[in-house]
């Protein structure tokens, strides 16, 4: 039996936080990575001593699961050592974005140990020659994304001068309790204004839905979900292999993208998805593969929690399924009929009752989770999110970090992952692939970038 010590350090994992856990796959590892791009050499030794200060203050990074009769459990690791979780590499010559693309895509097939907590950083030197890239990866149960984004973010600064033994305003979210919450508040809605007020908004919303109401819309919405027809069969569905691939974007000027938007009455969110939908269709033309009336879904993530339920971190959010009128030619039609799409899913009690599904997938026995999570895999090609990130630039180890993106885990067996994160007044798009079904994502890269300079060319004419 236990002693009373070793009952009070174990802190239950929820019944979400499992259902990610358990959704590990090697063919599929619940992990999110993302990048920090540098110009210029950063110190290996002031990241590790920026990760100590700031990021091991909070607990679930010096803490494992380990799994006992009543569940599986958070638990202080005996042996940490933050030399197990920090590496360095220097990129073979040239260190271009090619050579990037292959040293990330195989770190991205790496599962963790899971005798230790379940996050790793990596810093990857010579790139391009003189700049540095920190990959961040941590396990999906861990938090979701906005939770894991402030968590990156209270590594940086915002100044080169910060020194580094002090605390990240930022670092205060996840304190228990909080010293100083309302200028972490503020500071978060200076720098990122647009991801925090959609974080609310959407918090709110779901909050504010009366009890009857909700409770009609989600048994509406439950089954609308369980009775969907599974996705067309394309190349981007099928068994999956450990290899993965990664592409990225060049950046685009928000400014432009918000112009668009305007000309051809749309939002933001309605002209990256129109390019990246037409991405997609354009890399089936190249394959030879009919993309005429095709329609296929993507899961995209919807945040209910609130920044006061941040310091707990796990994984506060539901998903909606938007249909991308692939098989839609021209780059308007197709953004009208995303923005009517959109529209139709804002109110949708969809996200709440995803929520509650993985509520009950942590909690029944692993084959049920397993068929459910097939069930709905065969009704979504693709997960999406699309990140409003910080507006000004940061700073890392004193260096300016020019660009952040990052790659969404392809949850459910899916094999394509689409991430859009604005940042310093551009935006990037990163994808993942299997390497089986889509061995060269740059090619639906090409695409989104071709498609949205049809966007503004029709939209100087508009």
């Amino acid at each position: 039996m236990a002693s009373p010590q070793e009952t009070t350090a174990r802190e239950p994992l929820s019944a979400v936080d499992h259902a990610w856990l358990r959704m590990d796959e090697p063919s599929n590892l619940m992990i999110i990575n993302g990048v920090l791009v540098m110009d210029e050499p950063a110190s290996f030794d002031r990241i590790k001593a920026i990760l100590r200060r700031r990021l091991l203050p909070i607990p679930r990074f010096h803490q494992r699961i380990v799994h006992h009769r009543g569940g599986p459990c958070w638990e202080e690791d005996p042996d940490f050592d933050l030399d197990q979780h920090v590496y360095r590499m220097e990129l073979p010559a040239p260190g271009d974005e090619n050579v990037l693309r292959e040293v990330i895509s195989g770190l991205m097939s790496e599962p963790f140990d899971s005798r230790r907590p379940l996050w790793s950083f990596h810093l990857l030197e010579n790139y391009k020659g003189q700049g540095s890239i920190l990959m961040g990866r941590l396990h999906h149960c861990i938090g979701d994304g906005m939770a894991l984004l402030l968590v990156l973010l209270s590594l940086t600064d915002m100044t080169a001068e910060t020194a580094d033994d002090l605390d990240s305003p930022f670092t205060d979210f996840f304190r228990r309790p909080p010293r100083e919450h309302e200028a972490a508040t503020r500071l978060a809605e200076r720098i990122m204004p647009d991801g925090i007020r959609l974080m609310r908004q959407s918090a709110e919303a779901f909050r504010s839905m009366n009890v009857l109401a909700t409770g009609v819309a989600s048994t509406s919405a439950f089954s609308r979900l369980l009775f969907r027809l599974p996705d067309p069969s394309t190349m981007f569905k099928g068994p999956l292999g450990i290899p993965k691939r990664v592409a990225w974007s060049e950046p685009i000027a928000v400014d432009d993208v918000k112009e668009v938007g305007r000309a051809l009455q749309g939002t933001i969110n309605d002209v990256l998805l129109s390019a990246m939908t037409g991405g997609l269709r354009r890399y089936l033309d190249h394959k030879g593969k009919p993309a005429r009336g095709l329609n296929f879904r993507a899961a995209m993530p919807v945040n209910l929690r609130s920044l006061d339920d941040m310091s707990d971190l796990g994984n506060q959010f539901g998903l909606i399924f938007l249909s991308l009128p692939v098989g839609i030619d021209d780059p308007v039609e197709r953004l009208a009929e995303l923005h009517r799409r959109s529209v139709a899913l804002k109110r949708s009690a969809e996200p709440i009752v995803v929520y509650g599904i993985l509520k009950m997938l942590g909690m029944v026995p692993l084959a049920v989770q397993r068929m459910v999570v097939k069930i709905f895999a065969a009704k979504t090609t693709a997960v999406m999110t699309n990140v409003p990130g910080p507006r000004e630039e940061l700073y890392l180890a004193g260096k300016a970090v020019r660009e952040i993106f990052f790659w969404v885990p392809q949850s459910g067996r899916v094999g394509l992952g689409i991430s859009i994160f604005s940042y310093a007044g551009h935006v990037r798009l990163g994808l993942a692939s299997d390497t089986g079904l889509v061995p060269d994502p740059e090619l639906i890269v090409e695409g989104f970038h071709e498609e949205f300079e049809e966007l503004r060319a029709r939209a100087r004419r508009a």
